[in-house]
Parts: structure tokens; sequence; C-alpha cells
């Protein structure tokens, strides 16, 4: 069966091209680098590499390290790494069983595969060499970031978490809450015994095109980058995606019901160091919960907790407002050089999303996890410039 399925085509030095496509466009990103982190526990006798990005390497301020969401690769930060090298050092880096990095077998309990996960990353920071670093993760890497940074707090200058997936509680009343048809729960049921993405691997050769028309909005936000941007982005997913699913197996396992983690963030980070500074980036047309950052500021009064909502930007926040999303990061950054803090957001602008009055395809969306968002390209009319004022302090 497996190796019916192998008739896509791909190969590592697809997905080395496809990126190298899109990197091209970078003034600042270096040779990429394989990191050796060594065996792990649990996942063999061989060796694993995590394939890493690096830009403005020799700067001596505090390091920058991103971390992609689900199914997704470093080179989907072309639209930020340039601008946040300018200052610091850059890492971005394939998480392990995603993008280029090794693809080994995870543990399926999902407490053991987050585990590997953290190791992995820490086992990298242990090989490159960095001390303290200003750790951001989207989605998917946001969950992983705020695991590693409980984990290992005295590495984190600054956790940013850019619209993280894997916070909130699932609710016990979904069937209520969302009202879904009779087809969609049917879909819903039977999709959790696969892999997220495993259809993708099942349309073989005409996966890149089914990429390219299924998400036109996403190939969108890297035009002002990439001339080629509607086959270029979809090649490099396509590329990510269809080799061996080892960090996607891992992530079905990690997962509830598609759209929530089998053990939620939002109150964890309760036992996160107080002294750790944390902003959460949020857009505000994701289909991502942001309710739980606000738990999370309010459940931490002795500690930084900053939420930002970046308006008319969706799920992918660092693409659908790039120049906005980097102006907020790069100030975190400067103000860690200078040993301050950065200002807080007023909480009068938080507006908790209102939980009826969902239509059924927003509904769907946020049930089933689908890394899909509609944020108008055209609507930077509704980018509040008092907050861009605010994010320059």
């Amino acid at each position: 069966m497996w190796s019916w399925l192998r008739w896509c085509p791909t190969s590592p030095e697809m997905l080395r091209e496809a990126e190298k496509r899109i990197l091209s466009h970078l003034q600042s990103v270096g040779p990429g680098k394989y990191v050796d982190i060594g065996c792990l526990e649990g996942m063999g006798t061989e060796s694993n590499y995590v394939w890493t990005l690096r830009a403005n390497a020799e700067s001596r301020n505090t390091p920058l390290v991103l971390v992609h969401g689900f199914g997704s690769g470093s080179a989907l930060w072309c639209l930020n790494i340039d601008t946040l090298a300018a200052h610091r050092p850059v890492y971005a880096i394939d998480i392990l069983g995603f993008g280029r990095s090794s693809r080994p077998k995870f543990d399926t309990d999902a407490v053991k595969a987050e585990k590997q996960f953290i190791t992995s990353m820490e086992r990298w920071r242990q090989s490159i060499g960095l001390h303290k670093f200003i750790l951001l993760g989207h989605s998917f890497g946001g969950f992983l970031a705020a695991s590693y940074a409980i984990k290992y707090p005295e590495r984190i200058s600054h956790l940013v978490l850019a619209d993280p997936w894997g916070f909130p509680e699932r609710p016990l009343d979904v069937d209520e809450r969302y009202k879904l048809p009779l087809w969609a729960k049917a879909l819903a049921s039977v999709a959790q015994h696969f892999n997220p993405l495993s259809v993708l691997r099942f349309t073989g050769p005409l996966g890149p095109s089914i990429l390219q028309k299924a998400r036109p909005d996403l190939t969108r936000k890297f035009a002002g980058l990439l001339p080629n941007a509607a086959e270029d982005i979809p090649n490099y997913l396509y590329h990510c995606n269809a080799q061996e699913p080892s960090g996607e197996t891992a992530f079905h396992s990690l997962m509830s019901g598609f759209g929530w983690a089998k053990h939620p963030m939002v109150h964890r980070l309760d036992s996160l160091q107080q002294e750790v500074p944390i902003t959460l980036v949020y857009g505000s047309r994701s289909w991502i919960d942001r309710d739980p950052g606000f738990q999370i500021k309010y459940s931490r009064p002795n500690s930084f907790v900053d939420v930002q909502i970046l308006q008319g930007a969706g799920h992918h926040v660092y693409a659908d407002r790039a120049e906005r999303f980097n102006t907020l990061v790069s100030t975190i950054g400067k103000h860690v050089d200078l040993g301050t803090l950065p200002p807080l957001q007023p909480q009068s602008s938080y507006r908790p999303k209102s939980e009826n009055g969902l239509s059924i395809s927003d509904s769907l969306s946020k049930f089933i996890n689908v890394r899909h968002d509609t944020a108008g390209d055209d609507n930077e009319e509704e980018v509040n410039k008092s907050d861009e004022d605010e994010l320059e302090k």
C-alpha cells in the first residue's frame, strides 16, 4: 500500500530545489546547514539532523529563532527574515519530521511525542551553541515553542507566539456549539483515523496543481516578493508534505479532533517562570481562538504578557501583515537588547469573538483545523494606524 502511495513525484532533491527558488529572492540568508542532534530516545539508533537557515549570524545582538507551523517549512519565513535579520542573528529551523529535517518515527503517545520534539529543539540549541534567544513559533510551532519555554525557561529572552495552535481546551459541547451538518460530522469522524495531509499524497502528481487552486489566498501573500509565487509556494509546500509523514503523524498523535491538542497549553503556561516575557500575536480574521491569550495574560499578573491583534490578518499572520509583524518582532528584539520591555497593547482593544452567528464554513474550518484563512488582500484600510505607532515605540 505504501509503495503505491510513493507514486508522489517528490524527493529530498526536489524539495531542496523548491526551497532554493524561494530563498534566491532573499539577501541575508547564507548557506543552510544540517545540524546533527544525534540519536533521540525511542527514535532508533541513527543520528537525526535539523535543517537550519541562518542570517546575520555574525551579529552580537540577541538571536531570534523561528519555528514554522504544521505542514510548513522554514522558507515560508521569506517575507520576514531579511527585515528581522537587519539587527540580529536569525535562525529558521525545519521542525524534526518536517521540511528538510530528518523524518524519524515518533512515539504514538502524545506526551512522549511532544517530549521528542522538545528534546530535538534543545539538542539543536546545544549544537548551534546559543545561550539565550528570542523564540518565535507560529501555529503548531507556537505550541512547541511554549512547551520548550516551560522546560527550558533559562534559555528564553522573550517568547513570541504567533497565532498559536493547541492552546484552548476542547469544548465538551462541540456538536452543539458549532452546529455542524451531518456530512461534516461524518467527515471529521473518518478523518480522525488518517493523517491530516494524507489526501495530498493520494493525489500524487496532481498535488502541486491542487494546492495552487485550493490555496490562491496563500500564494497571493508572497506575490510581492516572489514573481512566480503561484507556482513556487505550492511546489514548496507539496514537497514538504508529500514525503514520509513523520512529523505529521506525530502531530496527529498530539491533536484531539483536529482543532485542539490533547494536552492544551492554556493552563500549562501557569508553570512557566514568571520572569519569561510573552507576546501573543493573533490575526483578526484567523480561525484560531485568541481567548486563551487573554486568559494567559490575566492569569500571570506578575509577568509581562502582551496580546497583539493584527487587523486584516488571518492565520498566517506573519505573511498577511508582514510589515507590521516584522515591526512588532523587531521592536521586541530592540527591547531585549536594551534589557527593557516593549509597551503593552491597551486592554481596551480586546473584543472577544462571538460564539453566536458563526457560518457553517467558519465553524467547519475551526472544527477540523483546516489551514485556510480568508484574510482580504485589499483590506489594508482596516489596519489601525494608532496600533502601528504604538509598535514603533
